[in-house]
């Protein structure tokens, strides 16, 4: 073999190397559940709130709460915190937190909606809080877990309930890939605050702005080693493609001043969906804030868009 060629494999071989190298460690910093240090500590879904607030201490003393669970179609065992109404309901929400969040992130929503008189079911996504796995799935396995989650209200509380799907950043992301599953007419409407468009678009923008590196070649490294090791590819969690197949009612909820997921991506979910919808805009509040920038405003919003299509 000639010594230019030997020299070409080598440089291709200590290139290969290296993007698998790249692969795992990115694999490792966004997929693998740990402590992560590019997180906002008062993020909500993500961190716990103060256990000062109202929301904090309900959500903590709720006599009558429960655990429930499910195990996925991959054998992992699922957790959730189910919060009744206080009077019995036919309306039950469910609340999906962000990422590196867990249950006891959701206290603020969890309350607003069993303020309006909606039993609460509030699951830890697979790899959080209580629920087994060793991936972060930013909504793609997740979506047949909340299929599954549905199915258990009706089991539980019976075939006349009426169901919300509610999610903030990566559980928005998870809500809006349901959208695009085969779903019971329970379901009658979702809502998402500040969801990314996918997870390819996502951690494509994450990877520029925390590392100024471009997405070729290393999201497609990184997506082959999250196959691999987690199931998925980054190409397949769409939540564009999945609410292109949605025809529920959808409100859809941003900060005009949102740079973890940003705000340029409200448009393109929003443009995707078949259903009726609408656009709540939230000036000036950064990633999952809106709740926290007005929340009369906010509760205002979601039980009016509700109001039209749960009874």
């Amino acid at each position: 073999m000639k010594l230019w060629m030997k020299i070409l494999l080598g440089v291709a071989l200590v290139l290969i190397v290296t993007l698998l190298f790249a692969g795992n460690y990115f694999y490792n910093y966004a997929v693998v559940p740990s402590e992560k240090d590019f997180l906002d500590e008062d993020t909500p879904g993500t961190t716990q709130t103060s256990k000062e607030t109202d929301a904090h201490k309900w959500f903590s003393s709720k006599e009558n709460r429960s655990n429930w669970t499910i195990t996925s179609k991959d054998g992992l065992k699922l957790s959730a915190i189910y919060l009744p109404a206080e009077t019995k309901s036919e309306k039950t929400a469910l609340v999906a937190h962000g990422y590196m969040g867990d249950a006891e992130t959701m206290t603020n929503y969890a309350k607003m909606f069993h303020d309006m008189g909606y039993n609460v079911l509030v699951p830890d996504a697979r790899g959080h809080g209580k629920s087994e796995g060793d991936y972060i799935g930013f909504g793609w396995p997740e979506r047949k877990d909340y299929v599954q989650w549905i199915n258990k209200v009706l089991e539980e509380n019976g075939n006349s309930q009426e169901i919300v799907l509610y999610g903030v950043s990566m559980g928005a992301a998870t809500v809006m890939m349901t959208s695009g599953e085969k779903l019971p007419n329970n379901v009658k409407a979702i809502i998402e605050d500040c969801g990314y468009s996918s997870v390819h678009d996502e951690l494509a923008y994450q990877l520029d702005d925390m590392f100024s590196l471009p997405a070729f070649p290393l999201m497609q490294v990184t997506s082959l080693v999250t196959k691999v090791r987690a199931g998925y590819f980054f190409g397949e969690a769409s939540a564009v493609d999945q609410l292109k197949k949605n025809q529920r009612p959808m409100l859809f909820i941003h900060g005009d001043a949102d740079t973890f997921v940003p705000f340029e991506m409200l448009d393109k979910v929003y443009r995707a969906t078949k259903g009726p919808k609408e656009k709540y805009v939230v000036k000036g509040a950064e990633h999952a804030e809106a709740y926290k920038t007005d929340p009369e405003k906010y509760q205002q919003v979601v039980q009016q868009f509700l109001s039209q299509y749960v009874h």
